[in-house]
């Protein structure tokens, strides 16, 4: 198998002219801020914060369009416009602190630890963290939150705690060169402004009065993720609420509709776009720049002649390439591509698709999804200390295709999203929780669309099986040469509840659709 290929492309932008660069070297990752203070709680400043934790969040400022230009504000300008291009956001971290009193503990039981009700800076999704990546949290984790503005707190909400299995492999240099830590799943609680959380050991064996308890993992920290804003918003704006309306089900098909139903109400356009590309957000579009133009926020779905006529084919080859469904750029859902580390990872190829649901739960409307992906994202890079966004693509409930980890959509770009086969796979996370609940038709139907062009750009049958060598898990062996399905669920390759009972159900459909639409 050839070794695992590493490249890194930069780009140098201006304002009339945007040229792709090379760039030798990958930027070294922020370090965690595990000694930030907790937000100020004062009447006065409610969620004020601790300056270092403030100075994260990255703030846009207007430009005087009656200042003249003189050679210093020309140059101030370009430097706002750069930084203008990046969204906001920011991540509040909070140590965790026992909840009972030593008099009050069972005697030989772990203590629990928590936050009690407190307010802090607006936040949409949160999520726990803690030192060692390699320790599990044997308990349960459950959260309440505050609507921002109101008095309003929610009920406990559960917090899935097994989340080791989404990860680097074991070995890789993603998991050993980086501050890799353990984390529960990402849950999306909407806009908030206050917060209270209880972590709960797993209770002692009634039948085992001799047995040890299991301690909670070291250093948790309770993570408060605010999206920041993304194309299209502004300061105050709060996308996905009552008075937006949830855009029409089903995904886009052919060139005319080459802007995703989430977003047909608002239509990105080229005067939309920043008047100047970061390097960051130039060079994570141009590996895109056979698809889209440079800076596009979709690149648009083609039919199947269009696909066909778009593929270069070795000759006699038959084409089984289903048609390219529109999908929503980095640039569209907002990526903050500072955060990312620069380089791009590749593997040789891809020989199968891992299906997943990212437990963030059903409580989102289609419009957020890009306020979602932006929290994932930064939960995954600054709190769980990964590389990039760990999914390859991501499909909301409308059925919307959002490309995941930057390298290219057409590439065998190397995930974080199955622990043991992330090498010549790809992963695909489907917005939301479906252990109980289905998964909406239209999200079906956009994971048969995606797999059935993006396998097929690899010669993959969705149909047929595969012989993938595992990198360890703790369900496979490092070493061990497993058969799966093409179209497989996370749970094939790891004894994970994921991607929920009711979305696995729904794989087989999407294996024949998928193989359909190649024109099998």
């Amino acid at each position: 198998m050839r070794a695992l290929l590493v490249t890194s492309v930069g780009v140098t932008c201006a304002a009339a002219l945007t040229l792709p660069l090379a760039t030798p070297a990958a930027s070294a990752p922020a370090p965690h801020s595990a000694s930030a203070l907790p937000p100020s709680t004062s009447p006065a400043s409610p969620g004020a914060g601790p300056p270092s934790a403030q100075a994260e969040a990255t703030t846009r400022e207007a430009l005087a369009p009656d200042t003249p230009d003189t050679p210093e504000t020309a140059e101030s300008k370009l430097r706002k416009a750069e930084s203008a291009a990046e969204p906001a956001g920011s991540t509040q971290s909070l140590p965790l602190a026992p909840l009972d009193a030593p008099s009050d503990r069972v005697a030989g039981a772990a203590a629990a630890q928590g936050l009690p009700q407190r307010d802090a800076r607006p936040f949409s999704l949160v999520g726990v963290v803690w030192d060692d990546a390699e320790a599990e949290l044997h308990g349960t984790v459950q959260v309440r939150t505050r609507a921002t503005g109101t008095t309003r707190w929610s009920d406990w909400q559960d917090v899935e705690t097994h989340n080791a299995e989404h990860a680097a492999d074991l070995g890789s240099a993603e998991r050993e060169g980086r501050t890799v830590r353990g984390a529960t799943a990402p849950l999306w609680v909407g806009d908030s402004d206050g917060v209270e959380v209880r972590v709960r050991p797993e209770a002692r064996d009634s039948q085992d009065r001799a047995a040890t308890p299991v301690p909670l993992p070291e250093g948790m920290r309770l993570e408060l993720v605010d999206p920041g804003e993304g194309p299209g918003e502004g300061p105050g704006e709060h996308p996905g609420e009552a008075s937006a309306p949830e855009p029409a089900r089903g995904a886009p098909a052919g060139r005319a509709a080459a802007v995703p139903a989430g977003f047909a109400d608002t239509p990105p356009t080229a005067a939309a776009l920043p008047e100047v590309l970061t390097a960051e957000i130039a060079a994570a579009s141009a590996v895109n720049a056979e698809l889209a133009e440079l800076g596009a926020t979709v690149i648009p779905a083609l039919t199947q002649a269009e696909t066909l006529e778009s593929v270069e084919l070795a000759p006699g080859a038959k084409p089984y390439i289903g048609p390219r469904p529109g999908i929503v750029t980095r640039k569209g859902w907002g990526a903050d591509e500072k955060l990312r580390e620069k380089n791009f990872a590749y593997t040789k190829t891809v020989k199968a698709a891992f299906v997943h649901h990212s437990a963030t739960g059903n409580n989102y409307t289609c419009k957020q999804a890009p306020s979602v992906l932006r929290s994932i994202y930064r939960y995954h890079v600054k709190s769980s200390g990964w590389r990039d966004f760990g999914y390859n693509f991501a499909v909301d409930k409308c059925g919307n295709i959002y490309e995941g980890r930057a390298g290219g959509v057409t590439k065998a770009v190397l995930g974080a999203h199955t622990l043991g086969f992330n090498t010549n796979t790809m992963g695909i996370a489907v917005l939301g929780s479906y252990a109980s609940t289905n998964p909406p038709a239209a999200a079906v139907t956009a994971v048969s669309k995606l797999t059935a062009w993006k396998l097929g750009l690899f010669g993959r049958n969705p149909k047929g099986k595969i012989t993938l060598v595992s990198g360890g898990s703790n369900k496979y062996k490092a070493g061990v040469k497993v058969k799966m399905n093409v179209i497989s669920g996370h749970r094939d390759g790891f004894a994970t509840e994921c991607p929920g009972a009711r979305l696995y159900k729904k794989l087989g459909k999407a294996r024949t659709s998928s193989a359909k639409l190649q024109g099998r």
